[in-house]
Protein backbone atom coordinates (compact mmCIF):
# COMPACT_ATOMS: atom_id res chain seq x y z
CA UNK A 1 0.00 0.00 0.00
CA UNK A 2 1.53 3.01 -0.69
CA UNK A 3 1.87 5.23 2.53
CA UNK A 4 0.82 8.39 1.28
CA UNK A 5 -3.01 7.41 0.20
CA UNK A 6 -3.40 3.93 1.42
CA UNK A 7 -3.97 2.74 -2.09
CA UNK A 8 -2.03 -0.01 -4.15
CA UNK A 9 1.13 1.72 -5.33
CA UNK A 10 1.79 2.83 -8.83
CA UNK A 11 3.30 0.09 -11.34
CA UNK A 12 7.02 -0.48 -10.88
CA UNK A 13 8.20 1.78 -14.38
CA UNK A 14 5.90 4.90 -12.34
CA UNK A 15 7.36 3.76 -9.18
CA UNK A 16 11.09 4.04 -10.51
CA UNK A 17 10.49 7.38 -12.47
CA UNK A 18 9.77 8.88 -9.07
CA UNK A 19 11.12 7.34 -6.64
CA UNK A 20 14.18 9.83 -6.52
CA UNK A 21 12.75 12.78 -7.49
CA UNK A 22 12.56 14.41 -4.54
CA UNK A 23 16.83 14.29 -5.20
CA UNK A 24 16.45 15.86 -8.34
CA UNK A 25 14.06 17.96 -6.48
CA UNK A 26 17.20 19.20 -4.41
CA UNK A 27 18.76 20.55 -7.15
CA UNK A 28 16.46 22.82 -8.03
CA UNK A 29 15.91 24.50 -4.89
CA UNK A 30 18.61 27.05 -5.56
CA UNK A 31 15.84 28.94 -7.80
CA UNK A 32 18.51 28.94 -10.88
CA UNK A 33 16.54 27.35 -14.27
CA UNK A 34 17.50 24.51 -15.89
CA UNK A 35 16.69 22.52 -18.79
CA UNK A 36 16.49 18.98 -19.14
CA UNK A 37 19.63 18.09 -20.90
CA UNK A 38 21.35 20.29 -18.17
CA UNK A 39 19.95 17.99 -15.51
CA UNK A 40 20.62 14.73 -17.38
CA UNK A 41 24.20 16.13 -17.56
CA UNK A 42 24.94 17.04 -13.98
CA UNK A 43 23.11 14.18 -12.55
CA UNK A 44 23.98 11.48 -15.03
CA UNK A 45 20.39 10.09 -15.83
CA UNK A 46 19.00 9.20 -18.78
CA UNK A 47 16.99 12.42 -20.59
CA UNK A 48 13.58 9.98 -20.39
CA UNK A 49 13.98 9.26 -16.52
CA UNK A 50 15.20 13.33 -16.13
CA UNK A 51 11.89 13.96 -18.26
CA UNK A 52 9.30 11.62 -16.32
CA UNK A 53 10.37 13.12 -12.82
CA UNK A 54 10.41 16.69 -14.17
CA UNK A 55 6.83 16.16 -15.29
CA UNK A 56 6.01 14.56 -12.15
CA UNK A 57 7.22 17.55 -10.49
CA UNK A 58 5.66 19.98 -12.57
CA UNK A 59 2.37 17.83 -11.63
CA UNK A 60 2.65 18.71 -8.42
CA UNK A 61 3.33 22.24 -8.99
CA UNK A 62 6.89 22.63 -7.10
CA UNK A 63 8.60 23.10 -10.39
CA UNK A 64 7.31 25.39 -13.15
CA UNK A 65 8.32 26.50 -16.28
CA UNK A 66 11.57 29.33 -16.71
CA UNK A 67 11.67 30.04 -20.21
CA UNK A 68 13.47 28.69 -22.83
CA UNK A 69 16.91 28.18 -23.03
CA UNK A 70 19.35 29.50 -26.17
CA UNK A 71 18.81 27.08 -29.17
CA UNK A 72 21.43 25.48 -31.13
CA UNK A 73 19.88 24.65 -33.88
CA UNK A 74 15.63 24.07 -33.71
CA UNK A 75 13.03 24.17 -31.12
CA UNK A 76 14.67 26.15 -27.89
CA UNK A 77 14.33 23.31 -24.89
CA UNK A 78 12.16 24.71 -21.94
CA UNK A 79 13.89 25.58 -18.82
CA UNK A 80 12.60 24.43 -15.12
CA UNK A 81 13.18 25.92 -11.41
CA UNK A 82 11.55 25.42 -8.10
CA UNK A 83 7.92 27.32 -7.66
CA UNK A 84 8.36 28.49 -4.57
CA UNK A 85 5.07 30.36 -4.26
CA UNK A 86 3.18 26.68 -4.81
CA UNK A 87 2.68 26.00 -1.31
CA UNK A 88 2.19 28.44 1.68
CA UNK A 89 3.65 28.28 5.31
CA UNK A 90 1.88 29.56 8.05
CA UNK A 91 4.98 30.91 10.86
CA UNK A 92 4.30 32.02 14.29
CA UNK A 93 6.59 33.18 16.88
CA UNK A 94 5.48 32.91 20.33
CA UNK A 95 7.27 35.12 22.75
CA UNK A 96 6.77 35.77 26.68
CA UNK A 97 4.54 39.06 25.78
CA UNK A 98 3.60 38.71 22.24
CA UNK A 99 2.47 36.96 19.28
CA UNK A 100 3.72 36.83 15.72
CA UNK A 101 1.65 34.86 13.03
CA UNK A 102 2.92 34.92 9.22
CA UNK A 103 2.14 33.72 5.82
CA UNK A 104 5.22 33.01 4.43
CA UNK A 105 5.80 31.26 0.71
CA UNK A 106 8.39 28.00 0.36
CA UNK A 107 11.21 30.30 -0.21
CA UNK A 108 10.78 32.37 3.15
CA UNK A 109 8.93 35.88 1.15
CA UNK A 110 6.68 37.07 3.68
CA UNK A 111 3.27 37.39 2.11
CA UNK A 112 1.43 38.44 5.03
CA UNK A 113 1.51 39.10 8.55
CA UNK A 114 -0.04 39.85 12.19
CA UNK A 115 1.18 40.94 15.53
CA UNK A 116 -0.52 40.76 18.62
CA UNK A 117 -0.07 41.22 22.79
CA UNK A 118 -0.63 38.21 24.00
CA UNK A 119 1.02 36.70 27.66
CA UNK A 120 2.42 32.85 26.97
CA UNK A 121 1.60 33.02 30.65
CA UNK A 122 -2.51 32.87 29.53
CA UNK A 123 -2.04 29.38 28.93
CA UNK A 124 -1.86 26.81 25.89
CA UNK A 125 -5.08 26.82 24.89
CA UNK A 126 -5.48 30.76 25.09
CA UNK A 127 -2.51 31.50 22.94
CA UNK A 128 -2.89 28.65 20.55
CA UNK A 129 -6.45 29.88 19.86
CA UNK A 130 -5.42 33.10 18.76
CA UNK A 131 -2.71 31.80 16.66
CA UNK A 132 -5.30 29.23 14.65
CA UNK A 133 -7.69 32.20 14.54
CA UNK A 134 -4.79 34.86 13.22
CA UNK A 135 -3.30 32.34 10.86
CA UNK A 136 -6.85 31.28 9.62
CA UNK A 137 -7.29 34.73 8.79
CA UNK A 138 -4.35 35.34 7.34
CA UNK A 139 -4.12 32.25 5.24
CA UNK A 140 -8.20 33.83 3.69
CA UNK A 141 -6.10 36.93 2.88
CA UNK A 142 -3.52 35.70 0.95
CA UNK A 143 -4.56 32.63 -0.72
CA UNK A 144 -5.78 34.24 -3.59
CA UNK A 145 -4.87 31.21 -6.05
CA UNK A 146 -5.81 28.38 -3.93
CA UNK A 147 -2.33 27.43 -2.69
CA UNK A 148 -2.12 24.82 -0.36
CA UNK A 149 -0.89 25.07 3.43
CA UNK A 150 2.25 23.22 3.25
CA UNK A 151 2.81 23.11 7.20
CA UNK A 152 2.59 25.11 10.16
CA UNK A 153 6.21 25.92 12.18
CA UNK A 154 5.45 27.44 15.74
CA UNK A 155 8.59 28.96 17.92
CA UNK A 156 8.20 29.04 21.99
CA UNK A 157 10.06 30.92 24.40
CA UNK A 158 11.08 27.84 26.39
CA UNK A 159 12.56 24.50 26.32
CA UNK A 160 10.91 21.87 23.60
CA UNK A 161 11.30 18.32 22.40
CA UNK A 162 11.27 18.48 18.86
CA UNK A 163 10.12 14.89 17.77
CA UNK A 164 6.53 15.64 19.91
CA UNK A 165 6.25 19.51 20.32
CA UNK A 166 6.10 19.19 23.84
CA UNK A 167 7.08 22.19 26.26
CA UNK A 168 9.24 20.91 28.92
CA UNK A 169 9.34 22.29 31.99
CA UNK A 170 9.48 26.06 30.66
CA UNK A 171 10.19 28.69 33.43
CA UNK A 172 8.22 31.46 32.04
CA UNK A 173 4.96 29.33 30.31
CA UNK A 174 2.90 28.25 33.65
CA UNK A 175 0.25 25.20 32.11
CA UNK A 176 2.28 24.42 28.66
CA UNK A 177 4.52 21.82 30.66
CA UNK A 178 3.76 18.84 28.08
CA UNK A 179 0.86 20.21 26.43
CA UNK A 180 -0.21 18.76 23.06
CA UNK A 181 0.72 21.57 20.88
CA UNK A 182 0.88 19.78 17.67
CA UNK A 183 -2.51 17.20 18.31
CA UNK A 184 -4.20 20.87 19.51
CA UNK A 185 -3.25 23.07 16.35
CA UNK A 186 -4.30 19.83 13.92
CA UNK A 187 -7.89 19.91 15.34
CA UNK A 188 -8.00 22.81 13.60
CA UNK A 189 -5.72 22.47 10.98
CA UNK A 190 -4.52 18.94 9.90
CA UNK A 191 -1.34 19.86 7.85
CA UNK A 192 1.98 18.81 9.58
CA UNK A 193 3.00 21.01 13.12
CA UNK A 194 6.27 21.47 13.41
CA UNK A 195 7.45 23.29 17.22
CA UNK A 196 10.48 24.15 18.49
CA UNK A 197 12.82 26.96 21.30
CA UNK A 198 12.82 30.07 19.68
CA UNK A 199 15.79 30.97 19.71
CA UNK A 200 16.34 27.51 17.34
CA UNK A 201 14.22 29.01 15.35
CA UNK A 202 15.76 32.60 15.34
CA UNK A 203 19.02 31.18 14.25
CA UNK A 204 17.15 28.94 11.72
CA UNK A 205 15.58 32.31 10.09
CA UNK A 206 18.69 34.81 10.45
CA UNK A 207 21.10 32.43 9.06
CA UNK A 208 18.66 31.10 5.53
CA UNK A 209 17.75 34.84 5.35
CA UNK A 210 21.25 36.93 6.02
CA UNK A 211 24.08 34.32 6.09
CA UNK A 212 23.16 31.26 3.89
CA UNK A 213 26.79 30.84 3.51
CA UNK A 214 28.19 30.56 6.78
CA UNK A 215 27.82 26.76 7.78
CA UNK A 216 28.83 27.35 11.48
CA UNK A 217 26.72 29.69 13.12
CA UNK A 218 25.84 30.88 16.54
CA UNK A 219 22.86 32.64 17.41
CA UNK A 220 22.14 34.78 20.85
CA UNK A 221 18.98 36.19 22.05
CA UNK A 222 19.36 38.46 24.96
CA UNK A 223 16.46 39.59 26.48
CA UNK A 224 13.95 38.75 28.95
CA UNK A 225 16.29 35.27 29.44
CA UNK A 226 19.67 34.38 27.54
CA UNK A 227 19.59 31.35 25.15
CA UNK A 228 21.50 30.80 21.98
CA UNK A 229 21.10 28.39 19.07
CA UNK A 230 23.69 26.61 17.23
CA UNK A 231 23.73 25.95 13.68
CA UNK A 232 27.20 23.40 12.98
CA UNK A 233 28.37 22.07 9.72
CA UNK A 234 25.29 23.63 8.33
CA UNK A 235 22.88 21.93 10.93
CA UNK A 236 21.04 22.97 13.56
CA UNK A 237 21.93 21.60 17.19
CA UNK A 238 19.33 20.64 19.25
CA UNK A 239 21.46 18.40 21.69
CA UNK A 240 20.20 14.65 23.73
CA UNK A 241 16.88 16.44 25.00
CA UNK A 242 16.71 20.08 23.03
CA UNK A 243 18.32 21.92 25.71
CA UNK A 244 21.51 22.88 23.45
CA UNK A 245 22.78 26.25 23.82
CA UNK A 246 21.34 27.28 26.80
CA UNK A 247 23.62 29.64 27.92
CA UNK A 248 21.50 31.42 30.63
CA UNK A 249 22.33 29.41 33.85
CA UNK A 250 25.72 29.29 32.65
CA UNK A 251 27.29 30.87 35.78
CA UNK A 252 30.01 33.35 36.21
CA UNK A 253 32.35 33.91 38.78
CA UNK A 254 31.30 37.96 39.28
CA UNK A 255 27.67 36.68 40.12
CA UNK A 256 28.45 34.21 43.35
CA UNK A 257 25.57 36.19 45.28
CA UNK A 258 23.20 37.07 42.59
CA UNK A 259 20.26 34.40 42.79
CA UNK A 260 18.59 33.40 39.67
CA UNK A 261 15.27 32.64 38.92
CA UNK A 262 16.18 29.13 38.70
CA UNK A 263 17.23 28.99 41.92
CA UNK A 264 21.02 28.75 41.20
CA UNK A 265 23.79 31.61 41.72
CA UNK A 266 26.04 33.57 39.49
CA UNK A 267 23.84 32.96 36.00
CA UNK A 268 24.23 34.57 33.34
CA UNK A 269 21.03 35.31 32.95
CA UNK A 270 20.23 36.90 36.29
CA UNK A 271 23.37 39.31 35.56
CA UNK A 272 22.66 40.39 31.63
CA UNK A 273 19.39 40.23 30.84
CA UNK A 274 17.40 42.89 30.09
CA UNK A 275 15.21 42.54 33.23
CA UNK A 276 18.69 41.79 35.13
CA UNK A 277 20.01 45.24 33.85
CA UNK A 278 17.29 47.38 35.06
CA UNK A 279 17.39 45.64 38.20
CA UNK A 280 21.54 47.38 38.44
CA UNK A 281 20.10 50.49 37.53
CA UNK A 282 17.74 50.97 39.91
CA UNK A 283 20.31 50.14 42.61
CA UNK A 284 21.81 52.59 41.64
CA UNK A 285 18.85 55.00 42.18
CA UNK A 286 17.49 55.50 38.25
CA UNK A 287 13.64 55.21 37.79
CA UNK A 288 14.11 52.07 35.36
CA UNK A 289 11.22 49.86 35.05
CA UNK A 290 12.22 46.96 31.93
CA UNK A 291 14.85 46.57 29.60
CA UNK A 292 13.02 49.15 27.30
CA UNK A 293 13.54 51.78 29.58
CA UNK A 294 17.39 50.82 29.84
CA UNK A 295 17.57 51.02 26.13
CA UNK A 296 15.78 54.41 26.22
CA UNK A 297 18.13 55.82 28.86
CA UNK A 298 21.47 54.90 26.89
CA UNK A 299 19.67 55.86 23.51
CA UNK A 300 19.14 59.48 25.53
CA UNK A 301 23.11 59.39 26.29
CA UNK A 302 22.84 58.39 30.42
CA UNK A 303 26.13 56.77 31.27
CA UNK A 304 24.83 54.74 33.73
CA UNK A 305 22.74 52.70 31.21
CA UNK A 306 25.16 53.04 28.63
CA UNK A 307 27.98 51.07 31.26
CA UNK A 308 25.68 48.81 32.60
CA UNK A 309 24.79 47.19 28.81
CA UNK A 310 28.89 47.13 28.03
CA UNK A 311 29.28 45.76 31.31
CA UNK A 312 26.69 43.36 30.15
CA UNK A 313 28.46 42.35 26.86
CA UNK A 314 31.66 41.75 28.94
CA UNK A 315 29.59 39.04 30.91
CA UNK A 316 28.07 37.58 27.93
CA UNK A 317 31.09 37.52 26.01
CA UNK A 318 33.07 35.59 28.64
CA UNK A 319 30.62 32.54 28.06
CA UNK A 320 30.75 33.41 23.91
CA UNK A 321 34.74 33.22 24.86
CA UNK A 322 34.19 29.71 26.08
CA UNK A 323 31.77 29.15 22.91
CA UNK A 324 34.45 30.66 20.18
CA UNK A 325 36.98 27.96 21.68
CA UNK A 326 34.94 25.18 21.74
CA UNK A 327 32.84 25.50 18.28
CA UNK A 328 34.85 28.05 16.13
CA UNK A 329 31.70 29.76 14.63
CA UNK A 330 32.31 31.91 11.93
CA UNK A 331 30.01 34.37 12.74
CA UNK A 332 28.12 34.72 16.05
CA UNK A 333 24.80 37.10 15.60
CA UNK A 334 23.39 39.13 18.84
CA UNK A 335 19.14 39.38 18.27
CA UNK A 336 16.64 39.54 21.05
CA UNK A 337 14.83 42.69 22.73
CA UNK A 338 18.12 43.95 24.34
CA UNK A 339 20.30 42.45 21.85
CA UNK A 340 19.78 43.84 18.29
CA UNK A 341 18.92 47.50 19.84
CA UNK A 342 22.19 47.30 22.14
CA UNK A 343 25.58 48.10 20.53
CA UNK A 344 27.22 49.04 23.53
CA UNK A 345 25.78 45.43 24.53
CA UNK A 346 27.92 44.33 21.31
CA UNK A 347 30.94 46.07 22.12
CA UNK A 348 31.42 44.57 25.77
CA UNK A 349 30.41 41.33 24.13
CA UNK A 350 33.72 41.79 21.17
CA UNK A 351 36.01 43.49 23.94
CA UNK A 352 35.62 40.11 25.64
CA UNK A 353 36.11 37.62 23.13
CA UNK A 354 38.32 38.64 20.79
CA UNK A 355 40.70 39.29 23.93
CA UNK A 356 39.87 35.42 25.35
CA UNK A 357 39.90 33.80 22.38
CA UNK A 358 42.19 32.12 20.35
CA UNK A 359 43.81 34.15 17.54
CA UNK A 360 43.21 31.23 15.18
CA UNK A 361 39.76 31.06 16.55
CA UNK A 362 38.63 34.66 15.31
CA UNK A 363 40.69 35.54 12.75
CA UNK A 364 37.57 35.57 10.62
CA UNK A 365 34.97 35.90 13.27
CA UNK A 366 32.35 38.22 12.88
CA UNK A 367 30.19 39.64 15.83
CA UNK A 368 27.11 41.06 14.46
CA UNK A 369 23.66 42.64 15.72
CA UNK A 370 20.75 40.74 14.53
CA UNK A 371 19.98 41.96 10.22
CA UNK A 372 16.62 40.00 10.51
CA UNK A 373 15.24 41.26 13.75
CA UNK A 374 12.08 40.61 15.08
CA UNK A 375 10.96 38.84 12.08
CA UNK A 376 14.12 36.02 12.84
CA UNK A 377 11.81 33.82 14.56
CA UNK A 378 8.81 33.96 11.57
CA UNK A 379 11.71 33.82 8.98
CA UNK A 380 13.06 30.44 11.03
CA UNK A 381 9.29 28.93 11.62
CA UNK A 382 9.04 29.18 7.93
CA UNK A 383 12.40 27.21 7.68
CA UNK A 384 11.62 24.64 9.66
CA UNK A 385 8.71 23.81 7.93
CA UNK A 386 10.20 24.00 4.30
CA UNK A 387 13.02 21.76 5.51
CA UNK A 388 10.81 19.11 6.40
CA UNK A 389 8.05 19.75 3.47
CA UNK A 390 10.92 19.73 1.29
CA UNK A 391 13.25 17.26 2.03
CA UNK A 392 13.72 14.09 -0.29
CA UNK A 393 11.59 11.60 1.28
CA UNK A 394 8.57 13.74 2.22
CA UNK A 395 8.74 14.87 -1.72
CA UNK A 396 9.04 11.56 -3.06
CA UNK A 397 5.84 10.71 -0.76
CA UNK A 398 3.69 14.16 -2.06
CA UNK A 399 4.61 13.02 -5.85
CA UNK A 400 3.61 9.18 -5.26
CA UNK A 401 0.01 10.97 -3.70
CA UNK A 402 -0.21 13.20 -7.19
CA UNK A 403 0.69 9.91 -9.20
CA UNK A 404 -2.36 7.77 -7.28
CA UNK A 405 -4.48 10.55 -7.64
CA UNK A 406 -4.27 11.33 -10.62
Amino acid sequence: MSPASGKPPVKDSDAGSLSRAGDLFQLLRDGKARTRAELALTTGLARSTVASRIDALMNSGLVGPAGEALSSGGRPPSRFAFNPSARVVLAVDVGATHVIVAVTDLGGTILAEHRLAQQVADGPEAVLDQVIAQGKELLASTAQNGEELAGIGIGLPGPVEHDTGRPVKPPIMPGWDGFDVVRYVQRKLPVPVLVDNDVNIMALGERASHWPEDNNFFFVKVATGIGSGIISNGELQRGANGTAGDLGHVQLARGEDVLCACGNYGCLEALASGPAIARSLRGQGLDVGQGADVLRLAADGNLQAIQALRQAGRDIGEVLATVVNLLNPSVIVVGGSIGESGEHLVAGIREVVYRRSPPLATSHLRISISVAGDRAGVLGASQMVTQHVLSPAVIEATLAGVAAAG
